[in-house]
C-alpha cells in the first residue's frame, strides 16, 4: 500500500495550471527554498497550523481547549508557541472566528482519484484534467502513491499534468511518464551560484532531468518566473533560449509568470518571514519584451502568465 502523504489544497475549476478547466491537487513538502514561494504552507512534509492573526479576538477557546499548552494570552493577545503545537486540531474545531486552519489533510489514492473525477464533464467540455503540485510533488517521498492516483487518472481517460521544479531523481520522472501529458518545468534561474542564493540548492539536476524528458518525447510546457531583482534580465532569457536550443529541447510551449506577493498574508501566519524588500514586479512592458526575444528565436507558442 502506497504511503499516504499530506494534501494542503484541492483547487477547483483552475484555470492557470494547464490547459482547460482542471483541478489542481496541492502535495505538501519541498525540497527547495524559493525567496519568493506563494505557498509557504507547502514546503514541510508534515501537518501544520495556520494561525491567521487578524482575525483572533483573544475569546481563549484556544488556550482552554489546548493539552499542549501551545496558546497563551499576554496582555489581551493570543501567543502562540509553535514548538509546542502538534497541529491535533482541537483548536480549530474550537476557534469561533476561523482564525486557525490546518495545512494538510490525508487521503487514500482512491478516495482523492474520486475528489478528482467529480469535475470529469468539465476537463471534457474544456480539453482540461487534473494537475498534481505543490511543494513538489515529484520529490515526495511518496512515489508510489503519485505513481498509482497519475495511473489511475490516466485509465479514467483524464488529463494528467504534473508542474515540478524538476529537482527530483530521474527514475521518479521515468516512471510517471506513460501516464502523463505535460510537465509543467520550472525554470527559475539558469546560473548556479544564483540558483543556490535565491532556491537553495544549484540547477545541475534540474537540468539534467530536463534533457533526459525532452529526449524521451515528455510533453513539456516551459515556465518562467520572472522577478524583478532575481532573474528580469535579458542576460538571463537569452541563457535560457541558448540552452533550450542548445539541447533541443521540445517544448510545447513556454510561460513567462510575473511575480506577485498574493502569498505574502500566509507568512505571517506561519511565523515565516518574507523578503518583500527584495522582489517586486516586473512591469509588463518588460514582460512583453522578454515574450517577444523568445518569439524571434523561433518559439511559437509563448503566453505572459498561465
Amino acid at each position: 500500500m502506497a504511503e499516504t502523504p499530506y494534501i494542503f489544497n484541492i483547487q477547483k475549476f483552475s484555470t492557470h495550471d494547464g490547459d482547460g478547466v482542471r483541478t489542481t491537487i496541492f502535495f505538501k513538502g519541498c525540497p527547495l527554498r524559493c525567496m519568493w514561494c506563494h505557498n509557504p504552507e507547502s514546503q514541510h512534509y508534515y501537518k501544520e497550523l495556520i494561525f491567521h492573526h487578524h482575525k483572533c479576538t483573544a475569546c481563549g477557546r484556544c488556550v482552554a481547549k489546548c493539552k499542549q499548552g501551545a496558546n497563551s494570552i499576554v496582555d489581551g493577545k493570543i501567543v502562540f508557541d509553535r514548538s509546542k503545537c502538534t497541529a491535533c486540531g482541537v483548536c480549530t474545531d474550537w476557534c469561533i472566528t476561523e482564525a486557525r486552519e490546518l495545512a494538510g489533510k490525508e487521503y487514500t489514492v482512491d478516495a482523492l482519484v474520486k475528489e478528482a473525477m467529480k469535475d470529469k464533464i468539465f476537463y471534457e467540455q474544456s480539453g482540461g484534467g487534473v494537475t498534481l503540485s505543490g511543494g513538489e510533488v515529484m520529490a515526495s517521498q511518496h512515489m508510489d502513491y503519485v505513481e498509482e492516483v497519475c495511473r489511475k487518472l490516466h485509465e479514467n481517460g483524464v488529463s494528467v499534468f504534473i508542474d515540478t521544479s524538476g529537482y527530483t531523481d530521474y527514475e521518479n520522472l521515468k516512471r510517471i511518464l506513460p501516464y502523463v501529458d505535460v510537465f509543467l518545468y520550472d525554470i527559475k534561474v539558469m546560473d548556479p551560484e544564483d540558483h543556490k542564493k535565491y532556491i537553495g540548492v544549484d540547477n545541475s539536476l534540474i537540468l539534467e532531468n530536463l534533457k533526459k524528458l525532452s529526449d524521451e518525447g515528455a510533453g513539456l510546457y516551459i515556465r518562467l518566473p520572472i522577478i524583478q531583482q532575481v532573474n528580469a534580465t535579458d542576460e538571463h532569457i537569452e541563457s535560457v533560449i541558448h540552452f533550450l536550443k542548445e539541447n533541443n529541447i521540445h517544448a510545447r510551449q513556454v510561460n513567462l509568470l510575473p511575480y506577485h506577493d498574493i502569498g505574502k498574508g500566509k507568512y505571517a501566519s506561519l511565523d515565516m518571514e518574507y523578503h518583500d524588500d527584495e522582489m517586486s514586479v516586473p512591469v509588463s512592458e518588460l514582460m512583453e519584451h522578454f515574450k517577444s526575444m523568445f518569439e524571434e528565436q523561433g518559439f511559437n507558442k509563448v503566453n505572459i502568465g498561465g
